[in-house]
């Protein structure tokens, strides 16, 4: 989106629409009636222009600025980033549904006593990017051409090239999560295992990454049998992608970024009933999480070192697919007795971290939409986590209090270890029942990390919205892209 730089005056602003927050007690209002006239104030007073938050009132003005978006603010001083950041997210929605191409934006309006100027423009940037997006479709009834932003104007007393870097930077946040929700709606007969690898060899291409893709051959020929486990069953090939970003001469103090890539999950025999199989297109967000946060480090170019490893298949049934009671060797060497085919996504992260250890991470995330339980313990709102590492854990939280995507840590304890290592015929087994699923899912994942510092994120749950929100639409969200991306930021900004 191109950055127009405006005077902090109105008199020469010429816009489609000016977006200006209004709080619910209003001092030093001389600025509101510099621009607007006393006649705001009658507006409010006969609630023409609604000053709860996140209300959104759209007021047609002049020839200079031919509409304005008020944002309720209601009492300023208790507003916080998260809710204007919602707020934000619903003046995308209006501008989207205006089919308005550009605006501009009051910075001034919005700053509080905790809220800087900066603050507003990097909130506005991600908030409104992420309230405009909309989920791409195949129907053949629209003609109507989809609207894009293409020009942000600022009016503000603050230091003028700061707000703009602020609002970018925001937008590239806001970007990459979108572009992570396109991979997670996608039908999965368009997007496969190949063609993932195909969109990520494109972002290596545009960023400058290394990039390294292995087929189903090269996969034999190391012996990875979680993924070709997973595999056995489908006529499209296998892919584990690779990328790394190096910031520093030696590629040391490596932050691994494991994503789970499976396009789509039918259960393999332990099969899905209809509706449990309805949505499994999004069983790779994990995948795009990981590679919409590689999206914001090829844009950011932070001081960080950063492996991504994604392992891609889909999960199918036929004559060669895996079945319960099979035992399959892992890339590290480990067997494992398959009691549950459905129970496949560890199995693909199991040789993906295994192999993002080989190419030299020191710290390791594993990001996918790995169960149920995780859902059923936490709801549909909250990513579900484990760890090996407190410290490292803790480190963590600092980012996702940055970006407000609520992460909430569950217990991995020895006795749960000692039922995931229970088999009598592998080192492990992929299943060891229902009760705490998501704890021994994940703890399976952790089993392949050794002493490795671990962190695995459970996005089932978060990774798509049952229905539209503030920040989007129904669909894909691009969970956990923001956070890992302001991890890695912020871990490079410290060096």
């Amino acid at each position: 989106m191109q950055i127009n730089k405006t005077t902090t005056t109105f008199e020469q602003l010429t816009t489609p629409v000016l977006i200006v927050g209004v709080p619910k007690t209003r001092k030093n209002w001389e600025a509101f009636t510099s621009c607007f006239g006393e006649q705001v104030e009658q507006w409010i007073k006969a609630g023409d222009i609604a000053t709860a938050e996140k209300k959104i009132t759209k007021v047609p003005f002049n020839s200079k600025v031919e509409r304005v978006l008020f944002v309720g603010l209601d009492d300023a001083k208790s507003l916080t980033e998260k809710t204007l950041r919602e707020s934000f997210g619903l003046v995308g929605k209006a501008l989207r549904e205006a089919n308005l191409a550009s605006f501009t934006l009051w910075v001034d309006s919005f700053v509080t006593e905790e809220i800087t100027a900066d603050d507003v423009a990097y909130l506005a940037g991600e908030g409104i990017t992420l309230g405009h997006f909309a989920v791409a479709n195949y129907k053949t009834t629209s003609n109507k051409e989809d609207a894009m932003l293409t020009s942000a104007s600022f009016v503000t007393t603050a230091d003028m090239d700061e707000v703009a870097a602020a609002f970018e930077a925001g937008s590239i946040y806001g970007d990459a999560t979108n572009s992570a929700r396109d991979l997670v709606n996608l039908p999965p007969n368009i997007l496969t295992a190949t063609k993932l690898a195909d969109y990520a060899a494109e972002l290596a291409e545009q960023y400058g990454f290394d990039v390294e893709i292995l087929g189903k051959a090269e996969l034999e020929e190391l012996g990875m049998g979680g993924i070709l486990g997973v595999n056995r069953g489908s006529v499209e090939e296998p892919r584990l992608i690779t990328l790394k970003y190096q910031a520093t001469e030696n590629f040391d103090d490596v932050i691994g970024l494991v994503g789970k890539g499976v396009t789509y999950d039918t259960g393999g025999y332990s099969l899905k009933p209809r509706d449990g199989m309805v949505g499994m297109k999004g069983d790779m967000g994990g995948a795009a999480a990981v590679l919409g946060a590689m999206k914001i480090i090829g844009e950011t170019r932070p001081n960080q070192n950063v492996v991504a490893v994604i392992g891609a298949t889909d999960n199918m049934i036929s004559g060669t697919a895996i079945k319960p009671d099979d035992v399959l060797t892992t890339y590290s060497g480990k067997t494992v007795e398959v009691l549950n085919t459905d129970a496949e996504g560890r199995l693909v992260l199991a040789d993906a971290l295994t192999y993002a250890k080989q190419q030299g991470a020191n710290y390791l995330f594993d990001i996918a939409t790995l169960t149920g339980g995780v859902i059923v313990a936490l709801g549909m709102d909250k990513t579900g986590a484990l760890t090996n590492n407190e410290d490292f854990f803790e480190d963590f939280m600092l980012s996702t209090g940055e970006t407000d995507e609520f992460v909430w840590r569950l217990p991995l304890t020895e006795s749960d270890k000692k039922r995931i290592r229970k088999s009598d015929m592998a080192d492990l087994n992929n299943s060891p029942g229902r009760d705490g699923h998501m704890i021994f899912a994940g703890g399976f994942v952790g089993e392949f990390a050794d002493d490795t510092p671990w962190i695995h994120l459970d996005i089932a749950g978060t990774s798509d919205a049952e229905a539209a929100h503030d920040l989007g639409p129904k669909g894909g969200t691009g969970a956990m892209v923001r956070t890992l991306a302001s991890f890695i930021e912020r871990k490079g900004a410290e060096k």
